[in-house]
Order: C-alpha cells, then sequence, then structure tokens
C-alpha cells in the first residue's frame, strides 16, 4: 500500500494523521515522488556523520511529509525531532524552514 493511501485511509477513519508515525515496512519500503525543501546546518563539514538540525519536505502523492530536527537542538544533538503529515503545501514549506531558521 502506498503511503498516501494509507494517509487517505486513517483521515476516512477520523484519525488525526498530522503526526502519525508510518509503519515502519512502509517508511523504508518507498521513496517520496519528490523532495520539495532540504536544509541541513553541518558546519563540521561532509565528512562529519553525528547528527545535525535539518528540515525537509517529501511528496507523497498529494500528502506532504515535514520532518526534522529543530535548529534549537544543537550540533550533534538526537532531541527535538519533529514531524507533520498535510496536504498543504504551503503550511509543509513553512513548518520546515521555521524550524530549521
Amino acid at each position: 500500500m502506498r503511503i498516501s493511501d494509507w494517509l487517505d485511509e486513517k483521515e476516512a477513519e477520523n484519525v488525526d494523521v498530522s503526526q502519525i508515525v508510518l509503519p515502519k515496512n512502509m517508511a523504508y519500503d518507498q521513496d517520496p515522488d519528490e523532495t520539495i525543501f532540504f536544509k541541513e546546518i553541518n558546519p563540521c563539514g561532509m565528512l562529519c556523520t553525528e547528527n545535525h538540525p535539518f528540515s525537509t519536505v517529501e511528496r507523497f502523492g498529494h500528502w506532504y511529509y515535514c520532518r526534522g530536527q529543530d535548529k534549537k537542538a544543537g550540533i550533534h544533538s538526537s532531541e527535538l525531532k519533529w514531524r507533520l503529515f498535510t496536504k498543504d503545501k504551503d503550511l509543509a514549506l513553512q513548518t520546515a524552514e521555521a524550524h530549521i531558521e
């Protein structure tokens, strides 16, 4: 089942999908249709494998999946992770940008 179809089903069941966690097999088996936004704060350089604050917006069908690690968490932190599913592209982009600025 595609992520967008699964989200539509959950929405039809009156589930709040904005903060829903995808089933693990679904999250790893599907690539987004497109990545609309990505920004990472990585002052360490390309070779650093630690965590860095980031924001991304990916499109799955007519759903936008925003996720990241808030800039307030700081460099090399695993705290302040966030996510949002929405059908509103503008809201998705605004949310992603707000978490990384």
